[in-house]
């Protein structure tokens, strides 16, 4: 029988999962996507996605693939599926795509947003969605750090150990922050993000609206290529993956 491969776009909270990839003996998104297909197609099937996100990391647009050999419409895949996924992850779209496509290696770049509640009284309803900084910061500094992002740069200062990269140099096409209420929000888009590099950059821009560090100090670490020199690592449930961009 002939196999289509099918895309899907998936939201979900990560607050209660072990992050995307499966593991042995924790919960994780791929695991529950991969169950929920076995009971609609009776297949055990490889749910492939465009990235890993991390423990407790949101999304509100990762992309995946992965073959059936099943007579359900493409289209009609979104509801079924649905109708099975617990209440935290849910399918947005599903379609048919070319048997080339692969929501990782045909992706073109990425659009990340960070969610900072900046006040002094902790919210019980953004506990899990953003990160509480109960000092002011200052936003106009965070946001002339941000600008320096910008362009072809080695990011090596900017990335956890424990990566498999051969190069750090990535391309940011957008960083720039903005206030919505109290929540300062944070969108940076690129062609390749490395292992934690926007929640390294997050805290330490927060460093900077702190006045714990300078806007033009950024260039600084982006030429030192130190990670020990760079700030904090923000915290993950503050991040969403909001964007995943392939060729038109």
């Amino acid at each position: 029988m002939h196999s289509r491969k099918i895309k899907l776009v998936i939201e979900y909270d990560g607050s209660g999962f072990h992050g995307w990839q499966v593991q042995e003996n924790a919960h994780s998104v791929q695991a529950e996507l991969e169950k929920a297909i076995a009971v609609i197609t009776g297949e055990s099937t490889r749910v492939t996605g465009a990235g890993r996100t991390d423990t407790g990391v949101h999304a509100f647009g990762q992309v995946a693939h992965f073959d059936t050999q099943s007579k359900i419409p493409a289209e009609k895949f979104s509801a079924a599926l649905n109708s099975i996924l617990p209440p935290e992850v849910c399918i947005l779209t599903s379609q048919q795509v070319p048997a080339d496509f692969h929501a990782r290696f045909t992706a073109v770049g990425k659009t990340y947003e960070y969610r900072i509640l900046n006040r002094s009284i902790r919210s019980p309803l953004l506990a899990r969605r953003a990160w509480h900084v109960r000092e002011a910061l200052d936003l106009e500094a965070m946001g002339l750090a941000a600008e320096k992002f910008v362009g072809e740069h080695d990011f090596s200062a900017f990335c956890s150990s424990g990566h498999s990269v051969q190069t750090f140099n990535r391309t940011l096409t957008a960083s720039k922050w903005t206030r919505q209420g109290d929540c300062l929000v944070y969108r940076v888009s690129g062609n390749g993000f490395l292992y934690n590099m926007v929640r390294i950059m997050t805290g330490t821009m927060v460093e900077v609206g702190l006045k714990k560090r300078t806007a033009e100090s950024m260039e600084t670490l982006l030429n030192g290529k130190d990670r020990n020199k760079a700030g904090i690592t923000a915290p993950p449930h503050g991040l969403y993956l909001l964007e995943v961009h392939y060729p038109p």
